[in-house]
């Protein structure tokens, strides 16, 4: 199901010629997470986040706007394709909570840091795993302490 999901994100972004960067689990994976996928995370651009919604209405499972909810801060939209959920967010001003210092703090994403790896059959570029280790430790929520564990010592 998760297969047939993200193939159905990547060849809609693809299509458009639109840039994104996998971040979440499916990204932990890429750097030794194993863990069962709760949905599939990604990241566009500010100025394409409108072009996917449109492009995606059909699978809209939350419409798109600005949501602050679960140590996030962000704009995105929410679709469900294949029974999996698909959240993309814009890489406009998001801000995760750092449950360390108890604060908001900006989530930078620069889609040039990424690194490709083929998952679940196709190539994708995931967010740099010391970008990923430094928003999921702030986050700090159980998913992501797993993800941490699982990650330590890998390649990356």
């Amino acid at each position: 199901m998760h297969q047939q999901a993200l193939y159905w994100i990547v060849t809609l972004l693809n299509t458009r010629s639109i840039p994104f960067q996998i971040c979440g689990g499916l990204a932990a994976r890429g750097y030794g997470a194993s863990r069962a996928l709760n949905d599939i995370d990604l990241f566009v651009p500010g100025e394409h986040f409108q072009t996917v919604v449109a492009d995606g209405d059909a699978h809209i499972s939350k419409p798109a706007g600005h949501y602050c909810e679960e140590g996030w801060d962000l704009t995105y939209v929410q679709f469900v394709h294949s029974g999996v959920k698909i959240e993309v967010g814009s890489t406009d001003q998001p801000r995760i909570f750092d449950a360390r210092r108890q604060r908001w703090i900006p989530l930078s994403i620069d889609l040039r840091r990424s690194v490709t790896v083929t998952l679940l059959g196709l190539e994708l570029p995931l967010m740099m795993k010391e970008d990923l280790v430094s928003y999921k430790s702030a986050l700090s929520r159980p998913v992501d302490l797993e993800d941490l564990r699982a990650m330590q010592g890998q390649a990356g």
